[in-house]
């Protein structure tokens, strides 16, 4: 009788210990980028638990996970990621998560008697006036310091903005963000060139690989030059041959 309990006692200590080990929460820190861009605002939601983060201006944050835990990551004009944590995401230093834009496609396109009617055609800007997205207009806003500008401060109207961005690095981010822009409008046209069947039956790509295939295709300058100048048959060449790397590379990381 002694002895059962003595066994008894021995088994609830292991499962209390377990228990325990398995309850202690760790602080998990991490990076959130898009295209090796930061990016701030984004929600972090522990569905386990119910607490809360935003990530700050330089993509890091940090949550209370245990291991099994499901992290929903999400952001206006980003497609949501959920991740459960695993026990190598509690070992590494900062866990990477990488997430991507939200393509906007038009389900309906209505022509009308009005379509000539345009600012151009008001005379309200200037025909042939470059039109500038939003983050090349921020860009432009910032100013571009260069060197030839210090030559102002002979006359003393040298532009203080531009240098005090450089010195910033403010400049140089909004750069990346004219440059990840402008990926991210390579995606789409690429989306509205091709769609899913032709990715999955012609490249063979798998369904899960599509989107991220299109980010490693618009990293291409050649295949992005062959599909803006509407070159079909160069852009089809050129993508098959960017399906054939990109499946030798995946392979290799599966292996």
């Amino acid at each position: 009788m002694k002895i059962s309990k003595n066994i008894s006692t021995a088994f609830f200590l292991l499962l209390a210990q377990s228990n325990f080990g398995q309850g202690v929460s760790k602080q998990l820190y991490g990076t959130i980028s898009s295209l090796s861009t930061p990016i701030e605002g984004v929600n972090i939601v522990n569905n386990n638990t119910q607490e809360t983060t935003v990530s700050d201006a330089e993509g890091n944050f940090s949550i209370a996970v245990k291991e099994g835990h499901i992290l929903v990551f999400s952001a206006v004009g980003l497609n949501p990621v959920k991740r459960r944590v695993t026990s190598e995401d509690l070992s590494l230093e900062k866990l990477i998560v990488e997430m991507t834009r939200k393509e906007e496609v038009l389900k309906e396109v209505i022509v009308n008697k009005n379509t000539a009617i345009t600012a151009e055609n008001l005379g309200i800007i200037p025909r042939d006036q470059k039109k500038y997205t939003q983050a090349e207009r921020q860009l432009k806003t910032a100013g571009d310091f260069k060197p030839i500008m210090l030559l102002g401060l002979l006359g003393g109207s040298m532009p203080i903005d531009p240098l005090i961005n450089k010195i910033s690095g403010r400049t140089r981010k909004l750069k990346k963000n004219v440059e990840v822009e402008k990926k991210e409008k390579n995606v789409a046209k690429l989306g509205y060139m091709f769609d899913e069947v032709y990715f999955i039956e012609r490249l063979k790509i798998p369904k899960e690989n599509i989107n991220e295939f299109k980010f490693f295709a618009v990293e291409n300058e050649s295949f992005c030059m062959a599909m803006n100048t509407k070159n079909k048959t160069s852009t089809e060449f050129l993508l098959g041959e960017l399906a054939v790397r990109y499946k030798e590379i995946i392979t290799g990381e599966n292996k």
